[in-house]
């Protein structure tokens, strides 16, 4: 996909787990799904853009990560690379994507289906942006990155694993 910067020419043939997300056929608006490869070949994890403005750009930027994967590597004020993935694909200029920092972050619980999640909020020095990370059971990181729209329960709701072969070439 165009929204992700490769860091490699290997293309994944898909993940070893199933991804986190909003079913396509439940949500309108457009999705697009990248992977991201490792030199090896392997997926080292599946973001998934939804594009709820018709067409006038993204609205969530959803990053479900494994264990060992470098997009998981960020400095304490960085913003995760959901976030940066979601503001290129806004088209704003380097410059602005690399200002943007993280000011603060809380714990809070929340419910998904009969599973209390400790999700990790996260906010950014870009007011407009809405973030939340939590780890699933697996050890793989779902970071959820929203556009001019704040995170709230409802979401997690929406949340439901996607076979990891709806991702295989």
């Amino acid at each position: 996909m165009s929204f992700l910067r490769r860091r490699s020419a290997a293309t994944p043939a898909g993940p070893d787990f199933d991804v986190l997300a909003m079913d396509p056929g439940d949500w309108p608006g457009v999705l697009g799904a990248g992977l991201l490869p490792a030199d090896d070949g392997t997926c080292q994890g599946v973001i998934l853009r939804y594009d709820l403005f018709g067409g006038r750009g993204p609205a969530m930027v959803i990053g479900n990560l494994p264990p060992g994967s470098p997009a998981r590597d960020v400095e304490e004020d960085e913003v995760p690379f959901e976030v940066t993935q979601l503001l290129q694909a806004l088209e704003m200029d380097d410059a602005s994507v690399d200002a943007v920092t993280v000011t603060g972050t809380e714990d809070m619980p929340v419910m998904h289906d009969d599973n209390l999640l400790i999700v990790h909020r996260v906010t950014c020095s870009e007011d407009r942006v809405s973030c939340v990370q939590f780890d699933r059971s697996d050890g793989v990181l779902v970071t959820i990155a929203s556009w001019d729209r704040p995170i709230t329960e409802d979401l997690y709701r929406l949340l439901k694993p996607l076979p990891a072969e709806l991702f295989r070439r």
